[in-house]
């Protein structure tokens, strides 16, 4: 029997075309996931080798659907063997885990995949700069606008008895220690 593996990503990715290609294959049963490749502990990955008899054949449509890095490849495709199932890919058609060569074609594969998976982190890393550099500004919305933190900072010098950062807090809907760090982004 040939059991398919499809992965992607993110949630926001679609599995649709490596389903279709895994079924025309003859994919009798696909197991589906969508989780980063970088992640060794894959759940449905597990239940797909967990899944395989010997002679029976774990397919997926691209090797970096499988693993993201060659120590991962290797122990995955040790798992497939050990199961006595034999492992191919549809875009690298030469992998055949039944015979000698494969071996050395998985292993270059593999560093293939690794070294896609830096290109994607310095692609993702350079897009988040140009993004700083036109301001794009990242993470949790400020809890508090920048009128706010001018006015708690006034009222911390101004008023008589000076407010404590609690009661201030409080008057704001805030944690104390977003008072204290406001405090402390205002003196340095």
């Amino acid at each position: 029997m040939i059991l398919g593996y499809a992965r992607v990503s993110t949630g926001g990715q679609d599995l649709a075309q490596q389903l279709v290609a895994l079924e025309a294959a003859g994919a009798g049963k696909v197991y589906r996931e969508k989780a980063s490749g970088a992640n060794a502990d894959r759940s449905q990955l597990r239940r797909a080798i967990g899944a395989l008899d010997p002679g029976d054949v774990l397919m997926v449509t691209a090797i970096d659907r499988l693993a993201r890095d060659t120590r991962d490849l290797l122990n995955i495709l040790h798992d497939v063997r050990s199961a006595g199932a034999g492992f191919r890919s549809l875009a690298e058609p030469l992998v055949d885990t039944t015979s000698e060569l494969a071996d050395v074609v998985i292993a270059v594969l593999g560093i293939a995949a690794k070294w896609e998976r830096g290109r994607i982190i310095e692609r993702t890393a350079a897009g988040r700069a140009q993004a700083r550099a036109q301001g794009v500004r990242f993470g949790r919305k400020p809890t508090l606008t920048p009128i706010q933190e001018a006015e708690i900072l006034r009222r911390l010098v101004d008023e008589n008895p000076r407010p404590t950062q609690r009661a201030i807090a409080r008057s704001y809907n805030v944690s104390q220690a977003t008072i204290s760090r406001l405090i402390e982004r205002a003196k340095a």
